[in-house]
């Protein structure tokens, strides 16, 4: 591994600045102000494309903009790297590859031994023409095995819906050169049954995955705790629910348990296609940002 990805502390986890329902210019708006807020990164949720990616990297001029992620089973890994090469030619390095396998639940049928298919898929990255380096390549991982290979293979591993305690588990196996940036939930409301209730909400949709309720049994959690869209329990773990210095809290918990960087998502009513400008300036107070 010759250098890290350039992420700084905290960054901004948001699958709306795909601009699949929000009007380009409204997402050129967003991520220039993220970028000018100081945050460190735009991890581009949702599955996106390369493209897609890069009209965030046209917006800006300092951001990292990683895919958070891209699903192996949805884009060729040649083309992934052809676009790889010439965005960060044209952008100064700034854009990180985020890969993962997904859910079977999405990919159908093709969603066959992950593992392996991640393995060869980085492999044809190897191969490519123009080869996407380890270093500028991170992938979603949550097990030992997929964290190994984020260790071996990638330059870190960038986890959503995790605890601290998972972090710190992340970090003993990705060892202290690797990166570890984990996705934490945000909900900015100081009414604590509302904001449970906003959490339930999206939660209940990522109860119906295994890969997410296989993880959350071996942090300790039990059938129960999926119920309903989540125990209290289960939500608190998973959310920063309060004001801006609740979320400063949690994010020093990861800082201190091993993460390098968190990518905070911001949940409203519509998290999918909501640009919370007014939440992400809130935090960008409160959060240990490079404002210069």
């Amino acid at each position: 591994m010759t250098s890290r990805p350039a992420l700084g502390k905290v960054g901004v986890w948001t699958a709306a600045l795909k601009a699949n329902s929000v009007p380009s210019e409204q997402v050129s708006e967003a991520a220039a102000e993220l970028d000018e807020l100081g945050y460190g990164a735009i991890w581009l949720g949702g599955n996106p494309s390369p493209d897609q990616a890069g009209l965030l990297l046209e917006a800006t001029s300092r951001i990292t903009i990683a895919t958070g992620i891209l699903s192996i089973w949805d884009h060729e890994a040649a083309y992934v790297a052809e676009r790889h090469t010439a965005l960060n030619a044209a952008h100064d390095g700034r854009f990180l590859l985020g890969l993962g396998v997904s859910h079977s639940a999405i990919a159908g049928e093709r969603y066959r031994r992950p593992y392996t298919a991640m393995k060869e898929y980085l492999t044809a990255l190897d191969s490519a023409p123009g080869p996407v380096p380890a270093s500028q390549r991170v992938l979603a991982a949550l097990g030992p095995k997929m964290l190994e290979l984020s260790r071996d293979r990638a330059a870190g591993a960038h986890p959503y819906l995790v605890t601290p305690e998972h972090t710190g588990k992340a970090r003993d196996i990705l060892g202290k050169d690797a990166v570890l940036a984990p996705e934490l939930k945000v909900v900015l409301d100081t009414d604590p049954d509302r904001a449970r209730a906003t959490a339930r909400r999206y939660l209940s949709h990522y109860l119906a995955l295994p890969n997410y309720t296989k993880n959350f049994q071996r942090l300790g959690f039990e059938d129960q705790d999926f119920l309903d869209g989540g125990s209290d329990r289960l939500i608190s773990a998973m959310f920063a629910l309060g004001d801006a210095e609740v979320v400063r809290g949690r994010v020093e918990e990861f800082l201190t348990a091993g993460a390098d960087h968190v990518a905070l998502q911001v949940v409203t009513e519509s998290p999918m296609t909501d640009l919370p400008r007014a939440q992400w300036r809130t935090l960008a107070e409160a959060l240990p940002l490079d404002k210069s």
